[in-house]
């Protein structure tokens, strides 16, 4: 193989293979995406409201979709209330060696 072919990896979702190109090295990090989209696109199959390859697809796109945009949010709120809780602390600190000098002053 030289190096312009792109390398193929054969990933399976419901039981159809694709060939996908993957960069050499990532591999294992596109076989469990697969793996995890076959996951989502099987529960969604398996609840029988949707029909057909193409919408249990986009079905299972947009529920990832949304699972990534709340674990953004969550992630942002989640270093904003430490962001937050360590301005509490820095303030407290200040305020604490603020007072000796203040008592020395009287």
């Amino acid at each position: 193989m030289s190096n312009s072919e792109p390398h193929k990896v054969t990933i399976r979702l419901l039981d159809k293979e694709y060939m996908i190109a993957c960069p050499d090295g990532a591999e294992a990090e596109l076989m469990a995406s697969a793996d995890y989209l076959d996951q989502k696109m099987r529960d969604i199959r398996g609840n029988g409201k949707t029909v057909g390859l193409e919408r249990v697809a986009v079905m299972a796109g947009l529920n990832i979709a949304h699972e990534l945009l709340k674990s953004r949010e969550e992630g942002r709120q989640h270093i904003e209330d430490q962001i937050r809780r360590l301005g509490h602390k820095i303030d407290a600190s200040l305020k604490a060696s603020a007072r000796p000098d203040a008592e020395q002053d009287d």
